[in-house]
């Protein structure tokens, strides 16, 4: 376990253990395996197998737009030049290759040339050196058929980034999940704040997704601000064990959130940006 996982998971003195949540190393995993052996998109468990609360699951992010340009940093893309008047038929082909690989492959064209990509990382992890190899044939027997050439990087560079990116991935993907306990359930909602609401039977939980949210420091200053208004009808303001949670407690996690915004940052991913939507999807 590294040094930030550590600092994520075990607060110190201040008594936060499962205010931050999780690094989903060995959740992508699960993932992995549930989806090629059951092909099931229901939420996941919690890694360590709570169930209470029941987090809300994560929407799923629309497909790529057409005409969405690949990025070398994510994607691994073959250069497809087309012959004249081939652009119509390269986009028909192309249907099958986005059926099988769904909104992790994308089609860029421009001025007679194709850029055919593969996502190679997502919360489900690493594509597979299959998978990789199955996209490039397709492409490639797809440029056959256009009579188009076509040009490939080497894969095993691809699948090494790929690995390497998906730890650091794994590293980022954390949620900050604070409870307000001994209130009415009943409707809560702050909309715009980049934090969700959940409810639950003695109260609610706010859920703060950091990769996903634009400006994550200030969402979490405003998840917080909201567990505390709350709070203050009676109830109490808990981490996941049910110990109360300080002012110092809250301020701790916050500046934890800070490392995993550089952690981002020094593989050039903002966080709540459209590339960081692609990659923690």
């Amino acid at each position: 376990m590294s040094d930030l996982q550590l600092g994520l998971l075990v607060i110190g003195a201040v008594a936060v253990v499962g205010v931050l949540g999780y690094n989903w190393r060995q959740e992508r995993a699960a993932r992995r395996q549930a989806q090629r052996a059951f092909a099931s998109g229901h939420a996941d468990v919690l890694m360590d197998g709570r169930r209470e609360p029941t987090l809300e699951p994560r929407r799923a992010e629309p497909p790529a737009k057409s005409g969405t340009a690949p990025d070398e940093r994510v994607d691994y893309i073959m250069e497809v030049a087309l012959p004249a008047g081939a652009e119509a038929r390269a986009r028909e082909a192309w249907r099958s290759i986005e059926l099988r690989f769904a909104r992790r492959a994308l089609l860029f064209i421009s001025d007679g040339s194709a850029r055919a990509a593969l996502q190679l990382v997502s919360r489900s992890g690493a594509v597979s050196e299959a998978e990789l190899v199955e996209f490039r044939s397709l492409v490639e027997t797809m440029a056959t058929a256009l009579q188009a050439t076509v040009r490939a990087p080497e894969m095993k560079a691809a699948l090494e980034a790929a690995r390497d990116l998906d730890k650091a991935c794994a590293e980022a993907d954390v949620q900050v999940a604070l409870h307000v306990v001994g209130i009415a359930p009943g409707e809560v909602a702050f909309p715009d704040q980049g934090f969700g609401v959940e409810r639950r039977e003695d109260g609610v939980t706010l859920v703060l997704d950091v990769a996903v949210t634009p400006e994550p420091a200030r969402s979490y200053e405003a998840m917080a601000r909201a567990g505390r208004q709350l709070a203050q009808g009676g109830g109490r303001l808990v981490d996941d064990a049910g110990r109360e949670l300080d002012e110092r407690a809250l301020a701790t996690v916050g500046a934890q959130l800070e490392a995993v915004r550089q952690l981002l940052l020094s593989r050039g991913i903002e966080p709540g940006s459209p590339l960081a939507l692609r990659l923690f999807s």
